[in-house]
C-alpha cells in the first residue's frame, strides 16, 4: 500500500456495477469507510434493500453519451469504479450487441464524461481469460475480446486527456450469497439434491481469490493511482496457487464434511477452455490475498 495519506471522508466515488457480486461487495465496504458513494444503473435495476445501501446516491443512466456528461458532472466523484461488464463465456449471435454495448460502449462513454467533467482516476475490472494459453494477449471467448477493446479504449483516454487508470485484471472470484452461476453455486445445489454432477475430467487449473481480498484490491489500486501521474498500468489479481478443479471440489467437501456424486469425464472441456491460469501479470504492490481457499470456503457457506 502506498504511504498517500487518503481520507474517506473526503473522497466521492462513482462506481458501475453496482447490483453484481463484486459491485455490491465495493460499494458496502465503501460506504463502511465513510465515503460518498454514487452509482450508475440502469432505469430497471433493482438494488439490495440494506442499510448501507440506502446511503449511496443513485444515478439512472439513459444510455447516450450527453446523459453519462450530465451524471458524471453531478456526481462530481474523485475516483471511478468501473465494474459493469456483460460475461457470457459461449456466446450466441444474439449476444453479439449486448457484449459490445456493455463491455465497450457503455465504458467509452464514461471516459468520455470523466473527460469532460475532468475527472482524472478510474479503477476498471479486467478478466484474465484475455490471457488464453498463459499469452500476453489472447482471448479465450468474445466477451475477453471485448474486454481487451475497452482496455485499448482506456490507454487512448490515458494518452490523450488527464486520466489516469489502473485496471485489475481479475481471476474466479468468490464468496458469501453470490447469486451467479458459478462453480460453488453448482456444488451447493447438488450437495442439497444430491444429484449427480456430470463434470470434465477436471484437469484445469482454477485461481480463486475470496471476495474480501478482490475488495482490498480495489481499494489498493486507487491508493497506487494517487502514485503516478499519468498512464494506464495493468495487475493481476490472483491466489498465487491455482488448483486442479478436482482437488477445488476436494477441498469444497473436506471443509462441508460431505461427498458429492460427481460423475468425472462425463462431460468434455468447453471450446478454449482455460487449463492453464495466466501467471505473468503484473503483481499490485501493497496487496497480496489474505484468505486461503479452505478458510474462504468456509465462510461462503457458512
Amino acid at each position: 500500500m502506498s504511504n498517500t495519506a487518503i481520507n474517506p471522508a473526503e473522497e466521492t466515488a462513482l462506481v458501475t456495477g453496482a447490483t453484481g457480486f463484486i459491485g455490491r461487495h465495493l460499494i458496502a465496504r465503501l460506504i463502511r469507510l465513510g465515503w460518498e458513494v454514487h452509482v450508475v444503473v440502469r432505469a430497471d435495476s433493482h438494488l439490495p434493500d440494506s442499510a448501507e445501501f440506502s446511503q449511496l446516491i443513485k444515478h439512472t443512466h439513459d444510455g447516450t453519451t450527453e446523459g453519462m456528461i450530465s451524471l458524471v458532472g453531478e456526481a462530481k466523484p474523485n475516483v471511478v469504479f468501473h465494474l459493469a461488464s456483460l460475461f457470457i463465456a459461449q456466446h450466441m449471435p444474439k449476444d453479439v450487441a449486448p457484449l459490445v454495448l456493455s463491455n465497450v460502449l457503455f465504458g467509452t462513454q464514461l471516459l468520455e464524461a470523466m473527460r469532460f467533467n475532468g475527472v482524472c482516476q478510474f479503477v476498471n475490472a479486467g478478466t484474465s481469460w484475455q490471457h488464453y494459453n498463459n499469452e500476453d494477449y489472447n482471448p479465450a471467448c468474445l466477451y475477453a475480446a471485448t474486454k481487451q477493446a475497452f482496455e485499448d479504449t482506456v490507454a487512448y483516454y490515458t494518452e490523450a486527456t488527464s486520466i489516469k487508470a489502473v485496471t485489475l485484471q481479475l481471476f474466479d472470484t468468490y464468496g458469501p450469497n453470490d447469486p451467479r452461476s458459478k462453480l460453488f453455486h453448482l456444488l451447493s445445489e447438488i450437495a442439497k439434491s444430491k444429484e449427480m454432477l456430470a463434470m470434465s475430467p477436471g484437469e484445469q487449473l482454477i485461481d480463486l481469490v475470496y471476495i474480501d481480498d478482490v475488495i482490498d484490491a480495489f481499494l489498493c489500486a486507487r491508493e497506487v493511482l494517487a502514485t503516478f501521474r499519468s498512464g494506464h498500468r495493468v495487475y493481476a489479481v490472483s491466489s498465487g496457487q491455482p488448483l486442479p478443479l478436482r482437488e477445488v471440489i476436494a477441498i469444497y467437501e473436506k471443509v462441508l464434511g460431505i461427498t458429492l456424486r460427481i460423475d468425472w469425464g462425463k462431460r468434455r472441456y468447453r471450446p478454449r477452455e482455460v487449463m492453464i491460469p495466466w501467471n505473468r501479470g503484473l503483481p499490485l504492490a501493497g496487496w497480496h490475498p489474505k484468505v486461503s481457499l479452505a478458510k474462504g470456503i468456509q465462510r461462503a457457506v457458512g
